[in-house]
């Protein structure tokens, strides 16, 4: 019978509605604990209480600290896959950020709710369920960190929050999801071309995201133009645009060797160096900006401090996105 390490950090799956105000708060305990025992004829199960977060308390310190504990777990064969219940609002970046710092021998899946466990209609523990059922699929491993949702498993790299109270939120735009689980079964139909680990032991770099809107100017630029600033990503226009009026503080920002990286502020697609005009990706490319295809601005936030906060680069900036 395989092993599954259980790392409970918090979020709505750990949490109880009450029935006279409606209001949504962490429980005591954390009333999945209580469940353990219907996973007892499949797996055999080590359930820590790791952190106790809403996940909008999460930050890239917890995500080390998981990343720490489930090296320490692979290292030590004490598990045979890995199962992270958390918060849905940080999920992606936490889940992402694992998958870049983790060598993924056994399968380590991050699953949530979107339902407190005492509502009508709760989907934590059923989340939880097919969690573990793919925590146990030998097809789960080497395919990156998973996030298990709703019946759907996304790799971490893509998947990302699109619905703010929808049990079917976690989505992957434009590539879809790798696998379904099938009741107990697991099926898997894609898997990531490409693995990217990155060693690290801390995460000390200050990288901001700017979203960028119509008639914006250089203004949130030049705020964050500071010696203690280490990055940027900019979620710019269509296939990767800025309004002029930013780009004289952008040019400062590049000037003082601040790496800027640019991603789509679009849902679907990937941004490219297309347009040759005042503000277009073309020019901007050229300016030093570094384009990525097919991150989000919060994913490719996390990537760009992950780089950063190795001891040396073996390569451009540019080739890591």
């Amino acid at each position: 019978m395989k092993t599954i390490l259980v790392l409970h950090t918090g979020g709505t799956i750990s949490m109880s509605e009450d029935q006279t105000t409606g209001k949504v708060s962490p429980s005591s305990e954390n009333p999945l604990n209580k469940r353990g025992h219907l996973f007892d004829d499949v797996a055999n199960m080590i359930v820590e209480d790791f952190l106790h977060l809403p996940s909008p308390h999460i930050t890239p310190k917890e995500m080390l600290l998981l990343k720490n504990r489930i090296e320490k777990a692979i290292v030590a064969n004490e598990a045979d896959g890995v199962v992270i219940t958390h918060g849905t609002d940080t999920l992606e970046e936490t889940a992402y950020f694992l998958d870049l710092t983790l060598k993924t021998t056994i399968p380590i899946v991050v699953t949530g709710a979107m339902r407190s466990i005492n509502e009508i209609g709760s989907d934590g523990l059923y989340n939880f369920q097919s969690a573990i059922w793919v925590a146990l699929s030998d097809d789960a491993k080497e395919k990156g960190v998973l996030v298990v949702m709703n019946d759907e498993i996304h790799t971490a790299r893509y998947v990302t929050k699109t619905h703010t109270s929808n049990v079917a939120t976690f989505r992957t735009p434009t590539f879809g999801p790798i696998g379904l689980i099938s009741k107990n079964e697991v099926l898997f139909f894609q898997k990531l071309i490409e693995e990217e680990i990155y060693a690290i032991n801390n995460v000390a770099k200050t990288v901001y995201l700017l979203k960028i809107y119509a008639g914006m100017d250089g203004t949130l630029f030049d705020a964050i133009n500071q010696p203690t600033t280490d990055g940027l990503v900019i979620e710019a226009l269509g296939a990767g645009n800025l309004p002029p009026a930013t780009l004289p503080a952008l040019k400062r920002m590049l000037a003082n060797d601040i790496p800027v990286v640019l991603v789509s502020r679009s849902f679907n697609g990937i941004a490219q160096d297309v347009y040759d005009y005042v503000g277009g990706g073309k020019r901007l490319k050229e300016d030093g900006v570094i384009f990525t295809n097919g991150l989000s601005g919060p994913k490719a936030r996390i990537k760009l401090q992950v780089v950063l906060s190795q001891s040396t680069l073996n390569r451009s900036l540019e080739d890591y996105f």
